[in-house]
């Protein structure tokens, strides 16, 4: 588990303060580890956040954590995220991916957000990465940021 930087959180943060309305938002982490970008979702009062990790510790250490701060809005689900995005139905505000940097299949993620409709009209994906990973071609991206070593590609179904 490796979490976000708290340097590349605040930055990530700063910028969706400028997009979001966090009271009126549903998000999905994928790969969410320790849920340290729920967490942070649900300090701003995000309306409800999925967490995914397959990993059960990581389930449940969120679920006892989620009890401990009174965070209610706050579920998770143990399952594979490749085969969560295939049957999920419901859409998000924004879905935040943070896999291990040497997966091999993280190329895929944005085709599989963005294929099965997850976001909503204006949402948007946001995908953590290594710097070896190029996302510019995509058809859904709107743009990166680096910090540090922490890479953000965004995605959308419209300009930001």
């Amino acid at each position: 588990v490796r979490p976000t930087t708290d340097f590349a959180k605040e930055s990530l943060f700063n910028i969706l303060n400028n997009r979001v309305d966090y009271e009126e938002i549903s998000v999905l982490e994928l790969f969410a580890g320790t849920g340290s970008i729920s967490f942070e979702f649900a300090s701003r009062g995000a309306k409800e956040i999925t967490a995914i990790d397959v990993n059960n510790r990581c389930n449940e250490f969120i679920r006892r954590a989620a009890v401990t701060y009174n965070f209610p809005n706050i579920r998770t689900v143990r399952a594979d995220v490749f085969a969560f995005l295939g049957f999920c139905k419901a859409k998000y505000n924004v879905i935040f991916a943070d896999p291990p940097y040497d997966m091999k299949d993280i190329e895929k993620l944005p085709d599989l957000v963005m294929n099965n409709k997850l976001l909503l009209e204006d949402g948007i994906f946001i995908l953590e990465h290594s710097k070896t990973h190029d996302f510019s071609k995509h058809p859904s991206f709107l743009e990166h940021r680096k910090y540090g070593k922490v890479n953000f590609s965004f995605f959308g179904n419209n300009d930001m």
